[in-house]
């Protein structure tokens, strides 16, 4: 229920508007030069902190602690996705450009929703969606609830993020944009390989994906074991080796965007409407990375074992996405909607990489080379329906309802690795990685990976609103149900070339995968008895997983002479889970013991109370507290014996049976004061209590990088402050003040998990020589900051901003053995937005990104173990309003 809306008093710039409406009346006499004038201010008014002063009256009107972001002030910062738009909200931080972390807690502990529904991820090593598939152009608001409510699923950790589209316009909206960019990195040419015939529209055509012939053994549960070599010939011959590197010139970033929407009254109750979005995103980001995988320590020296200290990388994506709204409204009382969103990201990485392993190193004489190519296609279909009908007869009775059915898919047709040898023959103290290279004399010199993901989920519930009031008070009922029902199935296949099958070892000469493995060779070459292809596919490569939760909850609201407000609520949710790893040879379960079986069903259900207290200091402040009780579970895969290759490290993950739920008690005490014109400031508290936090550590591994293994600690919290602002600086003078306004967050906090070394060894069944028992959580940073500086001209014509973004260090890597946590050093982000407005139908926009040209970095006891160039960004947006 929302209070009256409060009332501002009127500065000269409002004076101004209402002034020249009001104008618009006179003789048309007076009007030709006074509405120029008229249009210039209401343009000038709407850009400066208009939107900013609609979300924090949103914002102001929530029960619950909440930060809203609304789609002019995305555009004003000039993020291009969900997950970039959304580090700019208090307390927030991106991770790998894709995921975000609340109040420094991890992905896990954060929930999302598409307009209030649970939707499928795409994601394979993690149950959260990938925030960069939603582009801001389909963007209506981002709404981040920091404290708990009955109404949302009790899985709740840091906050749930709903990510709000647009809806149907109330009147016609037409525009086009289209944008270039360049990123320094590009600059000169860049590595490359030769892809398929659809990659500009982000599809693979068939080139990377398995051959028909590989597919029906597969299917057939033959797999590639104990080929003869002339089928083993035969079957390597038809699969695509043609991998390069190659070096080209990159493409400039390119993106096409298209609305239309319009709305129409069909008769004095009926109207309908619809609203059409599409867009396409092609960019191409060159880098160098370097990467450390083991080190070693003797005395208190640290020595590096295996690692790459000269990577070069290309990556390429291509994202296009369309959203379709279709609406009906009867007598404003009665309103229908659906929705179609579509969303696609392509990514093609293709890296080659210089370096040394233990028994592959310069002491040796030699030095390796790898070439990594990775491919990978996400999709996300969701269809939603959603009601929502008034009763003005039945004391203005409310009844919402909705109805989501998605489908993610990740495909991965065909990723390909392979090593090779640098020796300096001639001894000139260079490796010459084209005349002194061959291809690994191994039974790993190359591998393919093949990987299909699949991922159903139905959501739908309803809410009933009832409003009441006695006396001096105001009150309002909700009860409400949530429904959800999740399917996943997940295929991996893979093989590995083994050159030890080559009976001439000189054809392994040469720096090209697809020289050394031509035709030509594979016709003409002699083999020995070895197998020239190894099916190198596992049990728990493949596995099924089910997720089905019912919730019902019942909420009231109370408002006592505008002075106090009272919420508060309690969920019941069943929630039942099963994770299956299957053995793709035989297509049973990975599992013999009935005692890991039974751990990989998992069922509870539970009662999650929470309650808040707002006190109305003034009109225009407000103080406000709420407790709430919470879970957090294991992701589908957390729970799975299977491994896994995390996308942030690029270590091996093995889920475990048996991971508990964290309980989690959070507090929140906010002091919020709304002023004129939008300016407000807002000061809050937070503390999570948490019993069984889940946590990653580490385990040591014989060969190769760690394996990381999921694990539960004894207790866990997090607490900290949060500063919110925004203010017109025309407080300091006139002028050149009265254009500008200041705003931004800052979030300082701590963390303190206690993790037990033999209860992990217990759960886990592997060694676990945890360095610090007692450390932060993964992930969180214990400051983050947020400032934007912005302007807009008199005359209406020109805004800027300039945004700045830097997050503490936070452990992406735990430490065992002795070596410390490993830490993503701190990155200081720094964008300029620029936007000029020639008429009101046109819109030009420059944008530099990342101008202090910041690197991303990982390291532990001053030991460099990741770095990535990002490059500054530039690019040029037109639009055009019809």
């Amino acid at each position: 229920m929302n209070r009256p809306a409060n009332r501002f008093f009127l500065k000269p710039l409002s004076m101004a508007v209402l002034t020249g409406l009001c104008v618009q009346s006179l003789p048309a006499l007076a009007q030709s030069d006074e509405e120029n004038v008229i249009e210039e201010v209401v343009a000038t008014g709407t850009r400066l902190k208009g939107t900013a002063s609609a979300v924090m009256e949103e914002r102001k009107n929530q029960a619950f602690v909440a930060d809203i972001m609304g789609a002019e002030q995305i555009a004003r910062t000039g993020d291009s996705d969900a997950a970039s738009a959304l580090r700019r909200v208090t307390g927030l931080t991106l991770v790998d450009g894709k995921f975000i972390y609340v109040r420094g807690l991890g992905e896990r502990y954060s929930s999302t929703q598409l307009n209030g529904s649970i939707v499928p991820s795409p994601d394979p090593t993690r149950n959260v969606i990938p925030l960069d598939l939603f582009p801001s152009d389909i963007i209506e608001s981002l709404s981040v609830q920091k404290s708990y409510s009955p109404s949302m699923p009790a899985s709740f950790g840091g906050g749930n993020v709903d990510i709000r589209l647009k809806t149907i316009p109330t009147q016609q909206v037409f525009n086009l944009s289209a944008n270039v960019g360049y990123n320094t990195e590009n600059s000169g040419d860049v590595l490359d390989y030769q892809g398929g015939g659809n990659d500009w529209r982000g599809q693979d055509d068939g080139t990377r994906a398995a051959p028909d012939a590989i597919l029906a053994r597969w299917e057939n549960k033959q797999f590639l074991d104990n080929l003869d070599p002339a089928e083993a010939v035969a079957l390597l011959s038809e699969v695509n080796r043609d991998y390069g590197p190659e070096t080209a010139s990159a493409d400039p970033d390119i993106g096409l965007n298209f609305t239309y929407g319009n709305s129409y009254d069909l008769d004095d109750s009926w109207r309908i409407g619809f609203l059409a979005v599409a867009g396409y995103d092609a960019e191409t980001r060159a880098s160098e990375e370097y990467e450390l995988q083991d080190p070693d320590r003797i005395g208190d020296e640290i020595t590096l074992v295996r690692f790459f200290d000269d990577i070069q990388s290309t990556e390429r994506t291509v994202k296009w996405s369309g959203l379709l709204n279709l609406g009906v409204d009867y007598n404003r009382n009665h309103r229908l909607d659906y929705s179609l969103i579509v969303l696609n990201d392509t990514r093609d990485q293709i890296s080659e990489k210089f370096g040394n392993t233990e028994n592959l190193s310069l002491s040796e004489g030699v030095r390796i080379r790898d070439i990594d190519v990775e491919y990978e296609e996400r999709t996300m279909y969701t269809n939603q329906f959603k009601g929502m009908h008034t009763f003005p007869e039945l004391n203005f009775m409310g009844f919402d309802w909705r109805y989501s059915e998605g489908r993610s898919v990740r495909y991965a047709p065909g990723n390909m690795e392979a090593r090779f040898v640098i020796a300096d023959a001639n001894e000139d103290g260079q490796f010459d990685a084209l005349n002194e290279i061959a291809l690994l004399d191994a039974q790993t010199a190359g591998r393919y990976t093949f990987q299909d993901l699949h991922d159903r989920l139905e959501n739908y519930g309803y809410n009933l609103n009832m409003p009441y009031s006695l006396g001096k008070w105001e009150m309002e009922f909700k009860f409400g149900a949530d429904f959800v029902t999740k399917t996943r199935s997940a295929e991996n296949r893979r093989f590995d070339v083994n050159t030890l099958a080559f009976d001439d070892r000189t054809l392994l000469k040469g720096s090209v995968f697809g020289d050394i493995l031509s035709d030509d060779v594979l016709a003409n070459g002699s083999f020995t008895n070895r197998a020239i292809l190894r099916d190198t596919t596992v049990a728990g490569d493949d596995y099924v997983a089910g997720q089905k939760i019912d919730a019902y909850y019942v909420e009231a609201d109370f408002f006592f002479d505008n002075k106090w407000r009272f919420t508060g609520g309690v969920r019941w949710e069943d929630f039942r889970q099963v994770v299956a790893p299957l053995d793709p040879r035989s297509n049973q379960f990975d599992l013999n013991d009935e005692d890991d079986r039974a751990q990989l069903a998992f069922q509870e259900d539970d009662f999650y109370p929470a309650a808040a207290l707002t006190y109305f200091l003034s009109d225009n402040m407000q103080l406000r507290a709420s407790v709430g009780q919470t879970v957090v579970r294991p992701d589908l895969r957390e729970v799975s014996s299977a491994t896994y290759i995390d996308p942030l490290t690029d270590f091996p993950i093995a889920g475990t049976p048996g991971v508990q739920t964290t309980d989690i008690i959070n507090y929140d005490l906010r002091w919020e004061w709304y002023r004129e014109a939008g300016n407000n400031l807002s000061v809050g508290v937070f503390y999570k209590d948490m019993d069984a936090p889940i946590e990653s550590v580490q385990s040591p591994a014989q060969d190769g990088p760690p394996l990381i293994r999921i694990a539960n600690a004894e207790s866990g919290k997090v607490y900290g402050v949060e500063v919110e602002f925004l203010q017109g600086l025309e407080v300091i003078g006139d002028g050149i003040w009265d254009n500008l306004f200041l705003s931004g967050n800052i979030t300082l906090s701590d963390s303190e998990i206690v993790l037990d070394r033999q209860n992990i060894v217990e759960q886990t069944g592997v060694s676990a020589a945890i360095t610090n028992t007692t450390r932060r959580m993964t992930g969180h940073s214990e400051y983050v900051v947020n400032l934007q500086m912005g302007y807009d001209s008199d005359n209406g014509e020109h805004s800027a901003s300039v945004v700045y973004n830097v997050f503490g260090d936070r452990i992406l890597i735990p430490g065992i053995d002795g070596f410390d946590d490993s830490y993503e050093q701190p990155f200081h982000s720094l964008d300029v937005v620029y936007k000029f407005y020639p008429d009101f139908n046109t819109t030009v926009t420059f944008k530099a990104q990342n101008i202090l040209d910041e690197k991303k970095q990982l390291e532990f006891e001053n030991t460099l173990l990741r770095s990535q160039t990002k490059g500054a960004s530039f690019s040029l947006t037109y639009k055009y309003d019809f």
